[in-house]
């Protein structure tokens, strides 16, 4: 996506708190601070537009699909708009609203209509029927659906791993119905924490009363290198598959720098609503392609780039080379320049097969504000068996579609152990500069063996903190700890790249849970057959 500058310094990119929806044959993407649009036949290939009827540089957007047309409202808008011609931007007001702040818009299959919204450390989320027939205005009042509870949930607590003292931020409210159950989503415990994620509650009416669901954060992503997975919209493709669109932090120049991601999303047969984070940043399938994304989306491809020997035609002070193969988008390596011929090179440390690659721009230097409209990073790759003969493999030398987040399948697979990225032009006058060079396929090796041994110690003060530790796999690059509220659930996730010990804070006081660890390398992933139960 061709993220937008923000005004102000430091310069720095955002988007945020998306919304999709499905109307007319396409999908509809709105995100914070975006000055438009964005719509799709198939999520490949996107359309930006403007919606200068719209105030679209609010935060919080709320589009919605109301009696066969598309609407839109944001944050503190004190307006709702109609769409009339939404491929070129064209919209009229339908109605004054109350300022609402972090809006959701949802239509009942009754016809009825009504807004959530909320987004304050301790105001919770609100909600109330709107009547579409009389400009919107509210029909009865406003119910307090949900509150926040930090002390009995450990994921709502501040901080990267949900130990910071200070208030919990509630937001981003959503709502689905599915089977006759009504989900209210929300996000916690902020937008700048890695730790960033949604949680539900389950009613039987869209006013409920409501029950906390003891899975949440059904939406979670604390680890890995897009971390973050709150403030987000559930919704369904056009073959009914559900995705869960979600807001992701980089949050280093300033607290409001993120992007968007995708997850696949869907309900279990106990109407549980779950989201598949799973190694969630690593290539995945678009939706239309796999008949059940939420229980597997990847080809299978690994990660064959994290911490392997690099060199750089020249680095910038306190911007090491090692800062592009870490798997940390909050760091990166920058050039010194952002001339033709700077480059960047990898030694994967033995052939391997490359099927793509995540090239994570940085703009370091860069200063603009706006959208690109002209302007984008050219380059290309070349790949080499030996480290003396090269050839090229990618080539966007003549690239004018900015893509920060510049993710590319190969035509084809290839064989190689070095691979060297080349500088053309750099946009916005930055640096070359890059957050992760991340590059996917096989190593073409043997894949981890199996933990052995897990033991998990919750802590006897707190009951929102455990400590899970387990026997080394061999051929083990890291691990990932999976965990859930049943044996056949495990769907909350960590990473875990040095040691063998895990310090989860994210639990709710009172819950059983269930634990395994997984060992993964540039091969695979190998399952641990032991499932460690943890009393409440």
């Amino acid at each position: 996506m061709n993220y937008r500058f923000r005004s102000g310094n430091p310069v720095r990119r955002e988007a945020a708190d998306p919304a999709i929806v499905y109307f007319k044959g396409e999908y509809w993407l709105f995100a914070s601070k975006s000055g438009g649009y964005w719509h799709s036949p198939n999520f490949r290939h996107w359309v930006f537009v403007a919606g200068k009827d719209l105030p679209i540089k609010d935060y919080a957007p709320a589009p919605a699909v109301i009696n066969g047309h598309l609407y839109y409202t944001a944050f503190d808008t004190k307006a709702i708009y109609r769409a009339e011609n939404p491929w070129a931007g064209k919209w009229s007001k339908a109605g004054n609203l109350k300022p609402y702040s972090d809006p959701a818009l949802f239509q009942d299959t009754d016809g009825r209509v009504y807004i959530y919204y909320g987004c304050s450390p301790d105001g919770g989320i609100s909600g109330v029927q709107l009547d579409p027939k009389h400009g919107f205005r509210e029909i009865g009042k406003p119910v307090i659906c949900l509150r926040c509870d930090p002390a009995q949930r450990g994921w709502e607590v501040p901080g990267n791993n949900n130990n910071k003292r200070a208030n919990s931020w509630i937001e981003g409210a959503w709502m689905n119905k599915y089977r006759g159950k009504y989900y209210l989503q929300y996000a916690a415990p902020g937008t700048q924490f890695h730790s960033y994620a949604d949680g539900v509650f389950v009613g039987s009416a869209p006013l409920g009363p409501f029950s906390y669901a003891p899975y949440s954060p059904f939406s979670h992503k604390p680890t890995g290198f897009a971390t973050g997975a709150g403030h987000s919209g559930t919704f369904q493709d056009a073959d009914g598959n559900w995705w869960h669109v979600s807001t992701t932090a980089i949050c280093v120049r300033n607290i409001f720098e993120r992007r968007i991601s995708l997850y696949p999303a869907g309900f279990c047969s106990n109407g549980q609503l779950r989201c598949n984070t799973y190694l969630g940043d690593y290539p995945q399938f678009l939706p239309g392609t796999s008949t059940s994304p939420v229980t597997g989306n990847s080809p299978g491809w690994m990660l064959l780039s994290y911490n392997k020997k690099a060199w750089a035609s020249s680095t910038r002070k306190h911007f090491p080379i090692s800062n592009a193969f870490d798997e940390n988008i909050q760091d990166w390596w920058s050039a010194k320049t952002g001339n033709p011929g700077e480059w960047l090179k990898v030694d994967l440390g033995h052939i391997c097969r490359i099927e793509a690659m995540q090239i994570n721009f940085a703009d370091q230097g860069a200063h603009y504000h706006g959208r690109l409209t002209d302007d984008a990073y050219q380059y290309s790759v070349q790949a080499s068996s030996d480290g003396v003969r090269w050839s090229t493999i990618l080539d966007r030398s003549k690239n004018h579609r900015d893509r920060p987040q510049d993710y590319t399948q190969l035509p084809r697979p290839v064989n190689t152990r070095y691979v060297r990225l080349v500088n053309v032009h750099c946009p916005a006058g930055a640096d070359f500069s890059i957050s992760g060079w991340r590059i996917f396929g096989s190593g073409l090796g043997k894949g981890p063996g199996a933990v052995q041994h897990i033991a998990v110690r919750r802590n006897p003060a707190d009951g929102r903190k455990a400590v899970v530790s387990w026997s080394p796999a061999t051929r083990a690059q890291f691990y990932i700890v999976r965990l859930g509220i049943a044996p056949n659930r495990l769907f909350d996730n960590y990473q875990i790249y040095h040691g063998l010990t895990a310090h989860i804070n994210s639990l709710n006081s009172g819950v059983t849970y269930y634990f395994t660890v997984d060992a993964v390398n540039e091969n695979g992933v190998m399952e641990s057959p032991v499932i460690y139960k943890l009393k409440r």
